[in-house]
């Protein structure tokens, strides 16, 4: 009997804060085969809206989120998306929840989008406080929260994790290059190289990312004061 009551709260549990990603309106569905998912500007008269998309439960596992809302957005041929607030009973809008929200799906043409560049994204981990030096200067950034830094072409930027087996990398940017994304994590991966140019990062605490996944994290991260 012990056990059975205690299999019982056990799947209470993984039930309440289980994540349901589901689509709750689909007005139209398009065919295409783009890959990319990009946060683009509200009210695009460009844009064609195909539905909505709804996140209920929260969950520290950010990529695998992005994941199933990607493959969602897929079903209707989406490759473009806004948050969408919700609202007070009178017409104000909701603060983001990271438990529960909402985005507007749409479909762009690719020669439409406008590639950002000379920025760089620095994204925090999920659950931990990341501390991390930019040319000599410290900051600290606070769990699911990122910061922008607007690049100047040709000048260095030394980005640092500030610990002993950490990581750093040097971002020299050219006129007009794309953004460049990166999230601060614990995680351990392979050498690699980012960025053109042939400019060499140091993996480990510094983690290059797709710019479809870093501009989700855009939307459901905080932005911190640079």
């Amino acid at each position: 009997m012990r056990n059975i009551i205690i299999a019982a709260c056990i799947f209470f549990v993984q039930s309440f804060f289980a994540q349901n990603i589901y689509l709750n309106k689909v007005e139209k569905v398009n065919d295409n085969k783009d890959k990319f998912f990009y946060k683009i500007e509200e009210n695009r008269e460009d844009a064609l809206y195909l539905g909505e998309l709804e996140v209920q439960g929260f969950s520290k596992d950010d990529a695998s989120t992005f994941s199933m809302i990607y493959k969602k957005a897929k079903e209707i041929g989406a490759n473009g998306f806004t948050w969408k607030p919700f609202e007070t009973v009178d017409g104000k809008d909701i603060e983001f929840n990271p438990s529960n929200y909402r985005l507007n799906l749409y479909y762009i043409s690719p020669e439409k989008l406008v590639i950002p560049t000379l920025q760089i994204y620095l994204f925090a981990s999920s659950d931990k406080n990341q501390k991390i030096s930019i040319n000599n200067k410290d900051y600290s950034l606070s769990p699911r929260s990122y910061i922008e830094l607007n690049a100047t072409p040709e000048e260095v930027y030394t980005i640092s994790t500030k610990k002993l087996l950490g990581s750093t990398i040097k971002l020299q940017m050219k006129a007009n290059q794309a953004s460049q994304y990166f999230q601060i994590s614990s995680m351990k991966i392979k050498s690699n190289t980012y960025g053109e140019g042939g400019i060499n990062l140091k993996s480990g605490d510094i983690i290059g990312l797709e710019r479809s996944y870093a501009e989700f994290l855009s939307v459901i991260y905080q932005k911190q004061a640079f």
